[in-house]
């Protein structure tokens, strides 16, 4: 029941909920306060003092408007609503002062801090600090901390907001970080001088609000001022998070998270983030055809029509890689069809039923974690294989939501009662399940990889049943749900797709082994494992690079945009379709992107729904008994989640991270 309190802020009545703060209610009221150390995601420290406000008929001092609750004020003699100023000449005086003790240590260098132009003590400075300073003594130093490869720190210019302490404690789930010392001596630093063991420590760069965390990549390559920022959508798992690319010139210099509260939050994965590194290396610009064993560049012309004549009237089968966008996979199926050939997107032998979208999505929205009372996870480490996803899962157990995990043991940041490690356990979960308020269950790609995935389904769906809850498919492709809902699936999965064929078109599917014997064509953006296996090589572009659909696990269509242009001679991934149709005599019935989408959506209707998450009617598979067996997991260990597809492989970062995370997986812990 919602404890609603009439309040007046500036002048202006409002109606807030007594449980909020003062700072929340002045946002309600479009009244800007300042802060250092309140986030609204993170727990309140109440430490900068920068968001003091008066309370009129309060105590004679100026109150921290992050640590006050609406219901604790009096209201006025006569009954009147109680009245918050934040503009009064005890306001002003009082921000002034917190401003001046704040810059009484900290160091004048903003023309060379890589936070200059996006700092908000150099904003709050300018709008309420003085011009001169009174302080004539030495300034503090501190030193910088070693917090591994992603961050840099000069710790110098830190504050003690404490919002990396928060975060890395609250939503990473690690407590590496934290405050030491008294007075002029305290300062923020690693637990025993440790590198931080997260994959979502980047976002402490995007917390502080000085330049004492830094991104270590991007550090000096670019002001804030130089860069082109575009909207768009990850790719690097199938959770869509949703994230700002910002290029200068060609080249993307950083990736940054956008808030979507219903699929991110305000957070990203280190491997989202820094992966941009890896669209600069290894890439392919220009065609190449096979000759003698050997790859040759080749013209446009000359390689659509080497690929055309590979095709012709021979058995085709194409193979749809875990970031093709759906348009692409919309213009290889059709070419694929009027061939007659197989097309197959699940390269990862994951068993997904095509046309039961209630079984290769689920019913779940990614935002119903947070109403969940009891979640199951089945054959799944969210951790690694959706890093943002498990913060969440993280957020509500610390609410006292009970996790249950069937499949193999993993640190996932949070307590979690452990069911057992395969089939007899999900068995057994489905057939004593009762009913139970605010169950979720998620299944991860792990469990359905084996062959009788159909059948893992039907379990999980029963047990869901039973709950009376809700179940989501959490997917590691994000091209996996747009190329199920177009029905790029073949009966009997990846070995019955490529039964026989003659020619192979690979569509960035660089984690699949093709055997010797049928000429591969190969498109897509790095010259990885798929590329060197090829005969033909079509340069494509990164998802950077073009417009492109994607559709995320929940089942939420979203758009990515372009933030740059392919290298060399590389071109979007559906032009190139769209030509290669025209060079096989049975050109596509569209000549751009638009009219492209318009026979999608003719195709596929809800795919117009941009940014909504589809209802799915529920279809319950078949329940058949498991066999015996563990269920393993789609990303096995630490490093390998650094390592999942092309742009990860090509980066550099990438590949130290992988070798950390191995050399930490190795390295044999005393016992003391």
């Amino acid at each position: 029941m919602s404890d609603l309190r009439k309040i007046i802020i500036d002048e202006t009545e409002i109606e807030v909920d007594g449980a909020m703060t003062l700072i929340q209610a002045c946002e309600q009221a479009g009244v800007e306060v300042p802060r250092f150390c309140y986030h609204e995601r993170l727990s309140i420290a109440g430490n900068c003092r920068m968001c003091l406000v008066e309370v009129v008929g309060g105590p004679p001092k100026p109150a921290a408007s992050c640590a006050m609750q609406v219901r604790d004020l009096r209201p006025g003699p006569e009954g009147q609503p109680p009245v918050v100023k934040t503009n009064s000449p005890m306001v002003k005086k009082a921000r002034e002062g917190v401003m001046e003790f704040l810059l009484i240590n900290h160091p004048l260098d903003c023309p060379i801090c890589d936070q200059g132009g996006e700092c908000d003590l150099q904003d709050q400075a300018m709008a309420y600090g003085v011009d001169f300073s009174r302080y004539r003594e030495p300034k503090r130093a501190s030193d910088d901390l070693n917090l591994g490869p992603l961050v840099e720190t000069h710790m110098t210019r830190c504050i003690s907001c404490t919002r990396c302490v928060r975060f890395t404690t609250e939503v990473a789930g690690i407590t590496q970080m934290g405050q030491t010392g008294r007075g002029e001596d305290s300062e923020i630093t690693s637990y025993l001088n440790e590198t931080l063991v997260s994959n979502m420590q980047g976002n402490i760069i995007d917390l502080c609000p000085v330049g004492a965390l830094v991104s270590k990549p991007y550090a000096f390559t670019a002001r804030p001022w130089e860069l082109t920022k575009t909207e768009t959508i990850d790719v690097m798992d199938a959770l869509g998070s949703n994230i700002r690319v910002d290029t200068k010139g060609r080249e993307v210099m950083r990736i940054m998270p956008r808030n979507h509260d219903g699929v991110n939050e305000e957070w990203l994965s280190d491997k989202s983030r820094f992966i941009w590194d890896g669209l600069r290396r290894q890439r392919l610009d220009v065609p190449y055809i096979r000759e003698n064993g050997k790859l040759r560049k080749a013209s446009w012309g000359e390689a659509l029509s080497a690929a055309a004549a590979a095709m012709q009237g021979k058995k085709v089968a194409a193979l749809v890689g875990d970031l093709a966008p759906v348009e692409a996979v919309f213009a290889l199926k059709q070419i694929v069809d009027g061939l007659g050939g197989t097309i197959e997107a699940r390269t990862d032998g994951a068993v997904l039923p095509a046309g039961n979208r209630s079984a290769y999505v689920g019913t779940a929205a990614i935002e119903d974690i947070d109403a969940a009372k009891v979640i199951y996870l089945i054959g799944t480490n969210p951790r690694n294989e959706a890093p943002v996803l498990n913060a969440r899962i993280r957020k509500v157990w610390a609410k006292g939501t009970d996790v249950r995990v069937i499949g193999a043991k993993a640190d996932l940041t949070y307590g979690v009662d452990y069911l057992g490690a395969g089939r007899e356990a999900l068995m057994d979960a489905a057939a004593n399940a009762a009913a139970t308020e605010g169950a979720l269950v998620i299944v991860g790609q792990g469990a359905i990889t084996e062959g009788d995935g159909i059948k893992v389904l039907a379990q999980a769906q029963a047990l869901t049943e039973k709950l009376g809850g809700k179940m989501l498919v959490l997917h590691s492709a994000a091209s996996r749900v747009g190329a199920m809902d177009l029905g790029a699936a073949t009966e009997g999965g990846l070995e019955k797709a490529l039964d026989g064929a003659e020619a192979v078109f690979n569509l960035g599917a660089d984690e699949v082994d093709i055997a010797a014997g049928p000429v591969v064509i190969y498109q897509g953006s790095h010259g990885d494992r798929g590329a060197h296996r090829a005969d033909i090589i079509l340069p494509g572009a990164a998802y950077t690079e073009e417009n492109g659909l994607f559709v995320n696990t929940e089942g939420r269509p979203q758009l990515a945009m372009r933030a740059g242009f392919a290298p060399g001679e590389a071109k979007e991934n559906w032009a190139i379709l769209r030509a290669l149709s025209a060079e096989l005599g049975a050109a596509l019935p569209f000549d751009s992107l638009a009219q492209l989408r318009q026979a999608l959506i003719a195709a596929v209707p809800h795919l117009a729904r941009i940014d909504q998450v589809v209802a799915n009617e529920w279809q319950p598979l078949e329940l058949a008994p498991l066999k015996a067996g563990d269920f393993k997991l789609a990303i096995a260990s630490d490093a390998q989640h650094y390592l999942t597809n092309p742009i990860a492989r090509a980066s550099a970062l990438m590949g130290e991270l992988a070798a950390n995370a191995k050399a930490r997986a190795e390295t044999p812990v005393a016992a003391e």
